[in-house]
């Protein structure tokens, strides 16, 4: 989010007036998170406006965005060692595309890029494609055969298939490229892919759904999950099974870091995190947090509802349905209106689970979940860039280091390395050379 994670980020009097399309603005966010030594850089991605009215999507600064796929090679030009994760869809994308971007980026960054895999959830993308939201079923569906082709084109090249003889004339071995030859339910790839194999054996694979069939493909597929977790016994809960889930994909736990948002407000004293929240807050838009909040339920139609009254119970969606089943449980614990709710979406990250404080006390929280296997690690979401992010930055990292909790250099050159990932190995289908020259 160009200006922060709070709704209302872009009006508060301490950050830039940005419209997402700065690549300056971007290259100052990335060089502070590298500085801070972070593992990467992660951008959300769409295909279309927000899913709201455009009244209340022209009060937000959610609606233009640069694509990540061209912003994140002039990233990888301005840093040297934080990675590069971006936002791809799969139910709007083919599989060769996708492979092979990232493996560009992966590339051109020398081992540094990430693919977060989602699918799509906004009926404006569906609307730009001239398609219907798919069910949620068949989405996952298709988002499972879609990852098992890219990481299969990922390993078309041996790591030393490029000989490069200029005395023999040959280039690469044929021997040590294979096609993939795919014939699945949604997509037929012949294989094999124009890029070389990864400087990190495969780009990194991360999974943001929370739901039955999100938790099962990024047990089988994700090197990382983003997930959506406000409390720590569920956030223990969600760590717990999907790790469980690994074996009968031949997995082991350590194959995977869990890695759920948080959405922060630092101050040097309690009470400036509190002013800090109390400035923001004011600066909500009523109409801004209801449409959001209709969003984060699925596109849900609240009209028919009273603000004050109780959130409707029994909401269903063909949309996203991890922050539906978290939100309607935020408000029966917490006995919250339709209107507190709101006012808690917008204000409060979403419904991740928001932390606000001094670094010892944002340190203590963050070391809780770390400890009690909650979180292998931490998605932050700064509510206002470039503040939230360098107070993170300049007053957490220092304390988390003290601690022995967080790096005080990098140690590694890949995102794969940063994240105490080991390198894939390739998978060999066993057509190689005779398949090639076969379908050529």
């Amino acid at each position: 989010m160009a200006t922060g994670h709070h709704i209302a980020s872009w009006r508060h009097k301490d950050v830039p007036l940005e419209n997402g399309t700065n690549v300056r603005y971007w290259a100052n966010l990335a060089r502070i998170a590298e500085r801070g030594k972070l593992d990467a850089i992660f951008l959300y991605d769409g295909a279309g406006l927000p899913g709201m009215p455009l009244d209340q999507a022209s009060r937000g600064d959610r609606a233009t965005f640069f694509d990540p796929m061209t912003l994140l090679p002039a990233l990888a030009m301005l840093t040297d060692k934080i990675g590069l994760v971006a936002t791809s869809s799969t139910t709007y994308d083919q599989p060769y595309y996708v492979a092979r971007r990232y493996l560009s980026l992966d590339h051109l960054s020398g081992g540094r890029a990430g693919w977060n895999l989602v699918t799509g959830v906004n009926r404006n993308e569906a609307l730009n494609f001239g398609a219907a939201m798919q069910p949620h079923a068949v989405r996952y569906a298709r988002a499972r055969e879609f990852a098992d082709v890219v990481k299969g084109l990922w390993d078309s090249w041996a790591d030393d298939a490029f000989v490069m003889d200029k005395q023999s004339g040959r280039f690469f071995n044929p021997d040590a490229v294979q096609p993939l030859d795919h014939h699945g339910e949604f997509f037929t790839v012949r294989g094999p892919m124009c890029v070389a194999r990864s400087p990190q054996g495969q780009p990194v694979m991360v999974q943001a759904g929370g739901s039955e069939p999100g938790r099962e493909l990024a047990a089988e597929t994700a090197d990382m999950v983003y997930s959506v977790q406000a409390d720590l016994e569920g956030a223990k809960a969600f760590y717990a099974d999907v790790k469980s889930r690994m074996a009968k994909f031949g997995r082991e736990p350590d194959e995977l870091k869990i890695m759920p948002g948080v959405y922060t407000i630092i101050g040097r004293t309690a009470q400036e995190a509190e002013d800090k929240y109390g400035e923001l807050s004011a600066l909500v838009d009523e109409s801004v947090a209801t449409a959001l909040l209709s969003q984060c339920l699925g596109n849900a139609d609240l009209s028919p509802y009273p603000l004050d009254g109780p959130v409707p119970t029994g909401l269903t969606t063909i949309a996203g349905t991890t922050h539906l089943k978290l939100l309607l449980q935020i408000a029966r614990d917490r006995n919250l209106s339709l209107r507190d709710l709101a006012v808690e979406v917008a204000a409060g990250g979403y419904g991740h689970w928001a932390v606000r404080g001094t670094p010892i006390q944002v340190a203590d929280q963050l070391e809780e979940r770390f400890l009690t296997y909650a979180a292998d690690g931490f998605n932050l979401m700064p509510a206002t860039f470039p503040g939230g992010l360098e107070d993170f930055v300049d007053l957490v990292v220092p304390e988390l280091q003290r601690r022995g909790l967080f790096r005080t250099d990098y140690s590694a050159s890949t995102l794969r390395g940063h994240l105490g990932l080991a390198r894939p190995r390739r998978k060999v289908t066993g057509r190689g050379k005779s398949a090639v020259r076969e379908i050529a």
